[in-house]
Order: C-alpha cells, then structure tokens, then sequence
C-alpha cells in the first residue's frame, strides 16, 4: 500500500526508471548464481524467456555473429507459452495446432533416466550418450548457427524430472566447446525450492544468464526478470548506439509495486533464512517421497529439496503406464483434495509436490498422509476396475 500512495504506476523508457527497481535488481544481482551486471524486468516467466531469446539474438547481431541465431531446448522442458517462449517448450501438446515451434527452435534429449535409459545402461552412460547427442545436433546444424542452449534445473511441467549426477558438466562442456550462450530458466528452481537459492546452484550449473519469475514476488504480484551479464550489457550498448535507440520494453516493464514487492519478498528470503528452512525440512520431504516408491501404484519417486513427484504406472517391472484414457493420476489428485491436499497431475501419470516454502515439519506429514490415502483409494478403483490390462 505503501507504494500504491507513493508512486503507483510509471514507466521505465526513455533513460526512466524508479527507486524499487534499482533495489529489486541490486538484491536480484547480488544472490544471482552468475556475475551479473543489469537485470530487465519484465511481467511472466513466459516473457522472460521471450526476453532471453531476442536479447540472444540481439547479443549475436551486435557482435557481428548474424546467423549464430537457433536456440536448443529440451524435450519435455517447459518455458513458457508465447510464441517463441512456447517454442522453446519441448511439450507437444503446446505447440500443437499452434503452429509451433517457430523456425530455429530446437529440441534435444530429456534427461530423464527412468524413462530413457537403454537397457543395462548406467546413469553415467546415459549422461555421456546424451551429451554426445548434444554435440551431434550442434555439429549437424552448425556451430556457428546455435547461439543459446536454455535448460531447468529440474524439469516442471514436464514431469518434475531431476537430472542424474554429472549431467549438467558434461552439458557444459560441449556449450563452452562450441561458444553458445546457456541460459538457466529459473522460474520454478529459483529462491530456495532446491534448497539452495537457486537451482543452478544445486546441480552446478554455471549459466551466463537467469530467468526468473513466481518466486521473485511470492506470486503476491506478476513480475519476473531476465539477468543479464557485463559482456552483454556492452554489446548490447554499442548496439543500441549505432541503431539510435534499444527497441525492447514493456508498459509494465519493473512496475513500481511489483518491484517493491519483489524487494521486499528478497529481503524477507534473507532475513527468515528461507534456504536453511528448507534444507532443515528437505530430508523428511524426500524421505516421504521416496517411500512412496513402495506403494503398487508407483513406479518412480523422487525429489529435490521441496519439489517432487511420483509417476504412476500400471506395471511396475516393466514400467508400462496406464492407458491415458483411465486419467490415473487425475483420479490421485482428485482423490487428494477429497482429503484436503491440492497436488497437481502432469502427462503421463505423474503426480507433482510442491509445497509452500514455509512449510512445518508436521505439516510434511499430513501432507503425505493424504497422499497414501489418495493412492490406496485408487488402488483400490484400479483393481476392481482391471485397468492395469495391458
């Protein structure tokens, strides 16, 4: 309300800008988990990374680089909806009837072991396989054609998917290899989720550039931000110079209560030492999660910090998946709230946890109470029903 008397709306163009959104980015510059020289605000996660593919592109002009353009993303990752952050989103039900994904938009392997093992293959195999097939696809485009690879610590919406150990190193090498652009998409990871501050941190992960939104205001407001790096901030000066003007920015572009609020949700993280609560609760977390393995219903648990997610499977050893048409992890998540818990069901039977951050311990507990009701009462409709038929 503070901010709403003080200045409730202005504009950040023409050279513009307020006292909120120099502290929202100095506080967002200073736990950023690269070196960054200036952030740019923006309203959703979707325009983050919308933000992130045209300052790419913009970066690579200014630099002389005209055809380092194509952006690889991940099957199964998700970043957004607009037309080129919905590109980079590697779900299929997104870009379909769409008319997605747009030109230069690539899509490399998902990093998920349970599903894309080979046979007999070790999470060690698997990585190096996927990194190969990372630098084939650059080798096959072009290196001097890729400009950015854009990744999730953890996958959300495309199945809550924790990369195996070693991943992201390997990934990284072939990017530095070939001089392209790594981009951590943030939204989800990002101000403690991991148990770190931000994802990149927890898997080790050194991108030259963060997306970030939700979080950034406790989703109390819509605002998310782009971090950008001192090298980028040059070119992108000496750009704007020989065009006369920097063509890029939004109405609502560090709205003065979304970047008060977003301040103000920084400083309460550091001061209520929100990365040491979650690393207190995170073991009981995971521990719930990962004894839910047992039940009959779930072929794979797992989790990071206070994320996570069990899929569903009609048959364990095989790991083959119910029928898509029996809605099984629609029929968990209905059966939760039934007793009082909001879970969500993502594609492919997967049903998703993520808490608030504030949780307490006991909450933990009555959260996965519900959630080994919900299972045994579907159990229970599967077995009556014979839907595990193959």
């Amino acid at each position: 309300m503070e901010q709403f008397r003080q200045i409730p709306f202005t504009h950040t163009f023409g050279g513009k800008s307020h006292e909120r959104a120099a502290e929202a980015a100095e506080r967002l510059k200073a736990i950023a988990p690269h070196a960054a020289s200036k952030v740019l605000f923006c309203g959703s996660g979707s325009e983050a990374n919308d933000q992130q593919v045209k300052l790419v592109w913009y970066y690579n002009n200014a630099l002389g680089r005209p055809n380092k353009k194509k952006i690889i993303a991940r099957q199964r990752g998700y970043h957004g909806v607009t037309v080129a952050s919905g590109s980079l989103t590697g779900l299929p039900a997104n870009h379909r009837d769409f008319d997605l994904p747009i030109a230069g938009m690539l899509h490399t392997d998902c990093p998920h072991y349970y599903r894309y093992a080979e046979p007999g293959e070790t999470e060690d195999e698997f990585t190096t396989r996927l990194a190969k097939n990372l630098e084939d696809m650059i080798i096959r485009e072009d290196p001097d054609t890729v400009a950015a690879f854009i990744a999730e610590p953890i996958m959300g919406a495309g199945g809550v998917v924790i990369p195996p150990a070693g991943y992201f190193e390997k990934i990284q090498a072939v990017l530095k290899k070939y001089d392209i652009y790594f981009i951590a998409d943030e939204v989800i990871c990002g101000f403690a989720r991991t148990g770190n501050m931000f994802g990149s941190q927890t898997f080790n992960m050194k991108p030259d550039s963060i997306s970030v939104a939700k979080a950034l205001s406790s989703a109390y407001f819509p605002i998310a931000a782009v971090t950008v790096a001192e090298e980028m901030y040059q070119a992108m000066i000496d750009e704007s110079k020989k065009i006369g003007t920097f063509g890029h920015g939004f109405t609502y572009t560090a709205h003065p209560v979304g970047a008060a609020i977003a301040a103000k949700t920084l400083e309460i993280y550091e001061k209520r030492n929100i990365v040491g609560h979650v690393r207190s609760l995170a073991p009981r977390f995971e521990g719930h999660v990962e004894r839910l393995a047992e039940h009959p219903l779930v072929g794979h648990a797992r989790a990071k910090g206070l994320l996570g997610a069990i899929e569903l499977v009609a048959d364990k050893s095989s790991k083959r998946a119910f029928d898509a048409k029996a809605g099984i992890g629609a029929a968990v998540v209905a059966a939760a709230q039934r007793h009082g818990l909001i879970v969500r069901a993502l594609a492919g039977d997967i049903v998703a946890f993520c808490p608030p951050l504030i949780i307490a311990a006991e909450q933990i507990d009555d959260m996965f109470a519900a959630v080994h009701k919900a299972l045994d009462e579907v159990e229970a409709q599967v077995t009556k029903e014979g839907l595990r038929a193959a």
